[in-house]
């Protein structure tokens, strides 16, 4: 991808000042400019702009960065429209275009299918198994077409996350289909939710082992690296698995609790056709909204305070700036996108 720096726009662009496509249009400081950000980012209607479309994006976005000459009547507008097609559909670190249903514009339309799934066949053993592995082999196409090219992970690695998640999610949802036979069917229904944020716990750690063993980059306010931190990590990765959580819990808790109360008065006895279109409609309704809403609950680039970071880096840090150390350190928690550069 080129690393060309925009000096100053196009003579020929209608902007009026100098654009950072670099950064997100909205203030990332704020939790609405971060919401602003993800419901573009997930807005699923970016899987249906053309392949010519996106190259065109590509151009678009990569010519201003570079100074060249844009297109006559290209507006701010145009731009910031580009960058939105842009990040939707190529990776960041490699510039390549991802596969359609590993973007993150593919997340509610693909989460309300599988998710609508392990909640309407939920009572079945081979079902809960089926839905919970599909469940697990999108999450880890979702992880791996996402990862981030600094950290590198072997297919032992993404093997065993896979394997570990898989086993972990089946493994919660046998077991409390069990032990919930002889209560309220609603109770049965929030079984997938608790296997989906078991699964959570599993998965994101061992796809981000190599930075819980080594740390993640570091950095001080200006963007200067000052090393790696297993603490930041741990950090990041906590927060990534409270928002993957939280972006699961509406959906599931508030789907199982309409589709009760429909079974109760009947409706699903008279019309069992529409169990699995109930449930995928008021999934839908609810992932529209809380994907990016969650995603946005943390800053991308977060601050750690400096007293917070392990001994050893904190003593060579000391030594390094002769005792006049940053108050805060910042770090990438990696979401679910890497940062462009």
């Amino acid at each position: 991808m080129s690393q060309c720096i925009v000096q100053a726009p196009p003579k020929n662009c209608g902007c009026t000042k100098k654009i950072n496509l670099d950064e997100p249009r909205y203030d990332q400081e704020f939790y609405t400019g971060r919401a602003k950000h993800f419901f573009l980012t997930t807005n699923p209607l970016n899987l249906f702009v053309s392949s010519k479309r996106l190259e065109e994006a590509k151009c678009l976005v990569q010519s201003y960065k570079c100074g060249k000459k844009l297109p006559e009547g290209t507006t701010e507008d145009d731009l910031w429209r580009a960058k939105i097609l842009y990040d939707s559909a190529f990776h960041p670190d490699t510039g390549e275009k991802m596969m359609l249903i590993g973007r993150m514009s593919a997340q509610v339309p693909m989460n309300m299918l599988i998710t609508g799934g392990m909640i309407t066949f939920y009572k079945s053993t081979p079902a809960v198994v089926f839905w919970q592995w599909l469940n697990q082999s999108f999450n880890a196409l979702v992880n791996y077409t996402n990862r981030s090219g600094d950290i590198v992970q072997t297919d032992k690695q993404i093997l065993t996350s896979y394997a570990l998640a898989t086993s972990g999610a089946v493994g919660t949802a046998l077991g409390l289909n069990a032990l919930v036979k002889k209560m309220p069917p609603l109770v049965g229904r929030l079984v997938p939710f608790a296997a989906v944020a078991a699964a959570n716990c599993i998965n994101i750690p061992m796809m981000r082992a190599q930075e819980l063993k080594h740390g993640t980059p570091i950095y001080d306010i200006n963007g200067n690296k000052l090393g790696y931190s297993k603490v930041a990590a741990q950090h990041g990765i906590g927060q990534v698995i409270l928002s993957r959580i939280a972006m699961a819990l509406p959906g599931m808790v508030i789907t199982p609790v309409v589709m009760d109360y429909l079974e109760k008065r009947g409706t699903l006895c008279r019309y069992p056709w529409l169990t699995l279109p109930a449930s995928i409609g008021v999934l839908g309704l609810c992932l529209t909204f809380a994907t990016p809403l969650a995603c946005a609950f943390f800053k991308q680039k977060a601050s750690l305070p400096f007293s917070k970071l392990e001994e050893d880096l904190k003593y060579c840090l000391y030594c390094k700036f002769n005792c006049k150390v940053p108050s805060y350190v910042f770090y990438n928690r990696h979401l679910h996108l890497p940062p462009r550069s």
